[in-house]
């Protein structure tokens, strides 16, 4: 008899916003998700959202790192505006030109673990980034010294493709994670830490994306252990307020909730871990 692949299929920015909150605690609880990564900078991030995932049913519970705009610091940041974290393009541009405070960095992380472990009484089970920071050049490098001395005992989230498999230079963000993800996973290897065999879940997020096509193309090859990152939710003013990556979290929750989905891990062979 076959065996099933098993595999983590993780919500991204459980705390962001009570919509996005709401539906990742739903899908936990009807079995349909078994990971999410918290982010404990968030506004509303509060007792009452550690309680009701704690509620939701089991799942792994992550750290997601936050280090980018309109999300402000736990500590005293170098690196500001209006304080604020910088724009996502303006952090990964001062990070490929070595201009970040790497100090800072880790200060950072190391303040957004102890706030996680302070939330939920004890460590994440692993640790990623929001819009992936974490894997940028000097970010990485105070990120895995930070996790290794904080949370060892936690995986991080690798963004690299699934091993053989050719890259799709039309996929430019991908590719861009697959080629930072190389120093990432040398890092983490360096500092002990362990690491997701395979990455998946990358699209565009615009309207016109089929997130019911595409999610069957992230199960094509996935090993064991991989991991497909995703982002239901409901929308609300709060998320909104924060974040641009609306209406396809509906859609996604949708799919995630429905019929479908069910058929395709079983026709791929592929379970929950």
């Amino acid at each position: 008899m076959k065996t099933a692949r098993r595999i983590w299929l993780c919500a991204d920015d459980y705390g962001i916003a009570p919509g996005v909150d709401r539906g990742i605690c739903e899908l936990i609880g009807r079995g349909r998700l078994n990971a999410t990564s918290a982010m404990v900078v968030a506004p509303s991030f509060s007792k009452d959202t550690v309680k009701a995932l704690r509620d939701a049913g089991r799942a792994a519970i992550g750290l997601h790192v936050t280090l980018t705009a309109p999300f402000k610091p736990l500590t005293d940041f170098t690196t500001l505006r209006g304080g604020r974290f910088l724009t996502l393009t303006n952090v990964l541009g001062m990070a490929m030109a070595r201009r970040l405070d790497r100090a800072a960095l880790e200060r950072e992380i190391a303040a957004q673990l102890r706030a996680f472990a302070d939330a939920f009484g004890r460590p994440p089970d692993f640790v990623d980034g929001h819009q992936h920071v974490h894997i940028f050049p000097q970010v990485r490098d105070a990120f895995a010294r930070s996790v290794a001395e904080h949370a060892p005992n936690a995986w991080v989230r690798q963004c690299g493709r699934i091993s053989g498999q050719p890259r799709k230079l039309h996929d430019q963000k991908g590719l861009l994670l697959d080629i930072l993800s190389v120093g990432f996973r040398r890092r983490a290897r360096r500092a002990g830490l362990r690491f997701n065999p395979a990455f998946a879940g990358t699209y565009s997020f615009t309207p016109e994306a089929n997130f019911p096509a595409l999610f069957p193309t992230f199960l094509e090859g996935l090993p064991d252990g991989g991991l497909v990152m995703c982002h239901p939710g409901f929308v609300d003013a709060e998320l909104e307020r924060l974040d641009p990556l609306t209406t396809t979290r509906e859609r996604e929750y949708a799919y995630l909730n429905g019929k479908d989905f069910s058929r395709v891990l079983a026709e791929k062979d592929v379970a929950l871990a």
